[in-house]
């Protein structure tokens, strides 16, 4: 790993990385384990992956961590992830202090349990003087939805003539969505052999570098993170215009 990180350039880093932790269950009943421990290492994974990035200075970090449409799975996992969720707030709080991490949320948080809220909430309050990585949880999250509720606080200022039709614009769109105030991101990656974004940033990601990884989350490491970062610097980024456009 110390090879790699000799190559890695500092000046081209992605500013804002996304993940997509996707395979917990499915790494937990190939291991003949509860789906719930899946999740429960899928939580340790997140600690070491927030701290490497954190520390190859990546100022924006997006974690897809519960789905709106997870809510359809059984009663008692959904409960059990958001006892994760609480445990997670609760006992990663000081560490975020120390280091200087700002955390945020994206989502339908009022779906959270009270409780959750409540914690979350009040972590966000407590961290807000962060400085080094903003560290966004995106809880209760689907894009259509979050698109849907951009286009219904702007058509409300719409019909209360706060807005004209002439001033409607893509930055103005994007300013009601809940990633205003964030960098779309650079970078999206995604686990578990899915090759596909599944309801996640489909504003925000419009020119986004994919990549898609054939194992599970909880088999994530920081290696996996640094060769992501690796595979990154190989691309040119065109944002449409041609290669010769950006010489």
């Amino acid at each position: 790993m110390q090879d790699q990180l000799t190559t890695i350039d500092q000046s081209s880093l992605p500013r804002h990385i996304a993940i997509i932790m996707d395979g917990n269950g499915r790494w937990a009943k190939g291991r003949g384990l509860p789906r719930i421990e899946g999740h429960r290492r899928g939580v340790a994974v997140v600690e070491e992956i927030v701290e490497e990035a954190r520390e190859r200075g990546v100022k924006f970090l997006t974690l897809y961590a519960f789905s709106k449409e997870n809510w359809n799975r059984p009663s008692e996992e959904t409960t059990a992830l958001m006892q994760l969720l609480y445990e997670f707030l609760v006992t990663k709080k000081e560490k975020m202090l120390r280091q200087g991490i700002r955390l945020n949320a994206i989502g339908d948080l009022k779906q959270l349990p009270d409780v959750v809220w409540q914690c979350l909430d009040g972590t966000m309050k407590e961290t807000s003087g962060g400085q080094d990585m903003v560290l966004t949880l995106a809880l209760s999250y689907g894009s259509r939805n979050e698109i849907t509720r951009a286009v219904q606080k702007l058509a409300g200022q719409l019909s209360e003539k706060r807005l004209s039709v002439e001033q409607v614009s893509e930055e103005l769109l994007a300013s009601f969505l809940d990633t205003q105030g964030l960098p779309d991101p650079d970078l999206i990656i995604r686990t578990s052999g899915e090759s596909r974004i599944s309801n996640f940033l489909l504003w925000q990601g419009a020119y986004s570098e994919l990549i898609f990884l054939k194992f599970c989350w909880p088999d994530f490491t920081r290696e996996h993170f640094v060769q992501c970062l690796l595979d990154y610097q190989s691309r040119e980024r065109r944002f449409g215009m041609t290669s010769e456009q950006l010489d």
